[in-house]
């Protein structure tokens, strides 16, 4: 049956049919595209909070001996060496979004410790052993906050893809919704501590 013996319904139908299929191909190769797209940015968003992840708990490794040292000085304030460790026992147990307000308790707490021993007991910030663990305790800090800011990037390049059409057709087959950044929320602790342990030897990785 040649195609100039058919009817024009028959010739409209064809062409019709020939249009659905390009598209149904078209947005099937779109579809897997951008899922596979977004699983690559949640890949890379794991992979950046891993990494600050690891800093993190290198800090909580160090606190604990920067308390000991603290105890050795009777006229240090327990009160201080309390409340930081058990906002470190809280932020390693700490899960989801609490994980982040743990860390920026913690944060301050630690941020507490340091300034307290700088502007008030020069013989404990003399002594190499704790000038060793602050100058590893600022690093991780430095490193900390780099490590947020990269992680930060992937998850506003993610929800970007999330909330954004058409991208955001897929990402909500695949239930994904919008992830919140990693930040310290009081503003007064965003800096890192000003500090200076320059007359007393000072650790450097």
């Amino acid at each position: 049956m040649s195609l100039l013996s058919l009817s024009t319904g028959a010739i409209v139908g064809i062409i019709v049919g020939g249009v659905v299929l390009v598209a149904i191909v078209i947005y099937a190769f779109w579809y897997i595209s951008t899922k596979n797209s977004l699983i690559s940015l949640q890949s890379d968003m794991e992979e950046s909070f891993s990494a600050m992840d690891v800093h993190m708990k290198k800090r909580y490794d160090l606190i604990p001996n920067l308390v000991e040292i603290c105890k050795g000085y009777s006229k240090f304030e327990s009160d201080t060496l309390i409340r930081i460790t058990e906002a470190r026992n809280i932020a390693m147990a700490a899960k989801g979004n609490d994980r982040m307000a743990a860390e920026s308790a913690l944060t301050s707490q630690l941020h507490t410790l340091l300034n307290a021993v700088n502007e008030r007991y020069p013989d404990l910030k003399a002594d190499r052993q704790f000038s060793n663990l602050a100058g590893q305790l600022e690093q991780c800090e430095h490193e900390i906050a780099n490590s947020r800011k990269y992680y930060n990037a992937k998850v506003k390049i993610l929800n970007n893809k999330i909330l954004k059409f058409p991208s955001s057709v897929v990402a909500n087959k695949m239930r994904l919704e919008k992830i919140p950044y990693f930040e310290i929320e009081d503003a007064s602790e965003r800096n890192a501590p000003k500090i200076s342990f320059d007359d007393a030897p000072k650790y450097r990785l």
